[in-house]
């Protein structure tokens, strides 16, 4: 590779000292570097952290500086760019930028002598539909949640698989999520975990009223749609869809969410041998 570009979590690299080290380092080696600095409060709903129209043509590979979290924001941003993103983490250990402060060097090294492997990651997209109109559209990487909205209550769902219903229950909320996802809030939920290689999508309740409701694990090919009960005493319940805890979409009685497998992907670079059950082992200790 000899054109990168850098997206920075100014919070976790305030002075930019990293994202100054990496640049001025593939600088020195005779490779392009374009800089820009994510900041969470510049974040619009078009372009919400990262504007994928400033990335140059000849980049070909996304630097991402923070962690997971910031990770999952710039492949939302730049998925339609179709680069790959490579991800360091400058806190703890991650499932997604797996490649700390102390390796960035070598890291780098393997980048520009293409020594590396891309995985492919797939999305979920998420349509809200209120009284059969399209009202909210966006894609995932991690999970859409769909949850209350205002005061500490549950809330009447129902749902379906293939327009087939399935179940309804009360709960705090549904979390839809993909393999990549199912180490993140799904797992706290008491959800499975999922090779981030697989191709499925994973259904777990957020505290459901009732002891028979599990995690499901659907084929990639299924498609889920949730729908929003009425509340108590027939009245209009408020809810909201929340896109990888970035995008949300307000949700009442009636409304429902079509989600499913996303046409498009989020690519990763690999190069470190940690394979994920290493990852997966450091962290669960």
């Amino acid at each position: 590779m000899n054109c990168f570009y850098i997206i920075t979590n100014s919070i976790k690299d305030k002075e930019l000292k990293v994202t100054s080290r990496i640049s001025e380092y593939l600088m020195a080696h005779q490779r392009t570097c374009f800089i820009q600095v994510k900041d969470d409060r510049r974040g619009t709903k078009k372009n919400r952290y990262t504007d994928a129209g400033q990335i140059p043509d000849e980049v070909e590979c996304i630097i991402v500086l923070g962690g997971d979290g910031t990770l999952l924001r710039a492949a939302r941003d730049v998925v339609d760019k179709e680069l790959p993103l490579f991800g360091i983490n400058l806190g703890t250990l991650g499932y997604l930028a797996e490649i700390d402060v102390q390796s960035i060097y070598p890291a780098l090294d393997h980048l520009m002598n293409g020594e590396y492997e891309i995985e492919r990651r797939m999305m979920l997209t998420g349509s809200v539909y209120h009284n059969g109109q399209l009202i909210e559209q966006d894609i995932a990487l991690n999970d859409i949640v769909i949850s209350r909205e205002g005061p500490l209550r549950v809330i009447h769902f129902h749902n379906y698989v293939n327009d087939a219903f399935l179940n309804s229950y009360n709960a705090d909320g549904i979390i839809i999520s993909t393999p990549t996802g199912s180490t993140g809030y799904s797992l706290s939920a008491g959800g499975p975990i999922i090779s981030p290689s697989a191709s499925m999508l994973l259904m777990t309740p957020l505290a459901p009223h009732t002891l028979n409701t599990r995690s499901i694990v659907f084929s990639d090919n299924d498609k889920i749609t949730v729908e929003v009960g009425p509340g108590r005493d027939g009245t209009v319940e408020r809810g909201v869809a929340s896109f990888d805890g970035a995008t949300i979409a307000h949700m009442v009685t009636g409304d429902k969410i079509v989600i499913r497998k996303s046409e498009k992907d989020t690519r990763i670079v690999k190069i470190s041998n940690i394979s994920f059950l290493e990852t997966l082992r450091n962290k669960m200790k």
